[in-house]
């Protein structure tokens, strides 16, 4: 009773503002005085738990993605696939969604896709011709792909929290990565069909798409970019560093191209970037002790067994088993942002299907899929939020595509996901995890 308090009490301190970190100490307030916990054991092993090397990747990978959002790497990628889909109806909006894909192969966060991709592209779409409700409502689900394409903080946090191997979780989700991205394109394309009129204003601005630089330029100034991924992701599955060692090169790659060949990056934004990287970890950061001071809390009072129990009086098929864990997800992420499923929820439901067979590896990728629904699904709705202020346009004019996109791409590619564990599996298991 006091653990089903203690989730909604979580939920009610963030939907009235409080942000997120103080949301948790308040919820492990209320648990210590329910409990009557030991508070200096339990600091002490809250500390311990942030004893990780692997937690070194969280900082880097985080100053990485803030250096290329100001680094000028975005804007080439940008300019790259718009080049690569010119001349094809919908075009602009797949170059978006591709952009966003290599950009989450980089940076593992959907927030600087989100601010880097969006800047550059809203105005651009609607001068061709895309509303911009539509516009945001794409930005915001394209930018998730950062959660699923590796390296990814969201997988980071969730193989820290879950003692899973990081290399072996940023394997489970390429495929669902890459499904969500090819269902978004062909989502846009159908649209387009239907959205795009010809009109004076896209007739000017594909002439001077036209006009601008060509595609061997554009592929030139990219590469730098778009070796980034080739080199992190080559790097971690070929044996050569780990993902730690993966997100410190990672900075040096963004430090370099920004710096040097770009020369986008000044002292002044780079100075403004350990600011932003320094406030985004310590947030984390805090949210990750008092997750794990919450966690240890759980456990001792056997919370994930009485789950379990309470799951299993109700049914015993995996099938329906699955399908609530689904629908449970969906609707926490609705409430709470995407850091709070995976470090609070997400270990919480992992002894219930564990104990109905389901793979730890499988069910990162089931959690992962549904953050990308939650933090598109009002109320609270973070990343849809985020992308409607980049595009300067109201949530209402933003909710109605985001619910289509949802219901027609991102809920299919969850539900096989789940109920087809191969797609997450047989990856990990190549390369011997």
């Amino acid at each position: 009773m006091e653990a089903l308090i203690a989730i909604c009490l979580l939920m009610l301190l963030m939907v009235f503002g409080i942000p997120v970190a103080w949301s948790f100490a308040g919820v492990l307030m209320y648990l210590v005085w329910a409990y009557d916990v030991n508070t200096t054991t339990l600091l002490l092993q809250g500390f311990r738990s942030l004893d990780s090397v692997i937690l070194l990747a969280l900082p880097l990978f985080v100053l990485a993605g803030y250096l290329m959002q100001s680094g000028g790497v975005a804007e080439r990628l940008i300019r790259f696939m718009t080049q690569l889909l010119h001349g094809r109806k919908g075009g602009m909006g797949g170059a978006m969604i591709a952009t966003s894909g290599v950009f989450g192969a980089i940076s593992g966060t959907a927030t600087a896709a989100v601010a880097s991709i969006g800047t550059i592209m809203i105005d651009p779409l609607s001068e061709r011709g895309y509303p911009r409700g539509y516009s945001s409502a794409l930005l915001g689900m394209s930018s998730l792909l950062g959660i699923l394409i590796p390296p990814s903080i969201t997988l980071i946090l969730f193989g820290v929290v879950t003692k899973q191997s990081i290399t072996a979780l940023f394997a489970a989700t390429i495929v669902p990565g890459l499904m969500l991205m090819f269902g978004l394109m062909i989502f846009n394309k159908v649209m387009a069909r239907r959205i795009l009129r010809e009109t004076p204003e896209r007739a000017a601005a594909l002439a001077r798409q036209q006009s601008g630089e060509s595609g061997w330029m554009s592929t030139l100034r990219a590469l730098p970019a778009l070796m980034m991924p080739v080199v992190i992701l080559g790097g971690i599955y070929g044996g050569v560093f780990t993902p730690t060692e993966a997100a410190a090169v990672a900075l040096f790659m963004a430090i370099l191209i920004g710096f040097f060949i770009y020369r986008d990056l000044t002292l002044a934004r780079f100075r403004q970037s350990l600011l932003d990287a320094g406030e985004t970890t310590g947030t984390i950061i805090l949210i990750l002790l008092f997750s794990f001071m919450i966690g240890r809390i759980m456990v001792a009072k056997g919370v994930p067994q009485d789950l379990t129990e309470a799951v299993t009086r109700i049914t015993e098929n995996t099938v329906l088993i699955l399908l609530l864990v689904n629908a449970f997800l969906i609707f926490v992420g609705m409430i709470m942002d995407d850091l709070s499923v995976t470090v609070v929820i997400a270990p919480l439901m992992m002894p219930l299907l564990v104990a109905h067979g389901v793979d730890p590896i499988h069910y990162a990728s089931i959690v992962a899929c549904s953050v990308v629904i939650g933090a598109n699904s009002p109320p609270v709705a973070p990343i849809l939020y985020m992308a409607c202020r980049i595009g300067k346009v109201s949530i209402h004019q933003a909710v109605a595509p985001a619910l289509q996109l949802i219901l027609f791409v991102a809920m299919p590619v969850m539900l096989l996901v789940t109920f087809v564990p191969e797609l997450s599996l047989f990856l990990p298991r190549i390369l011997g995890f």
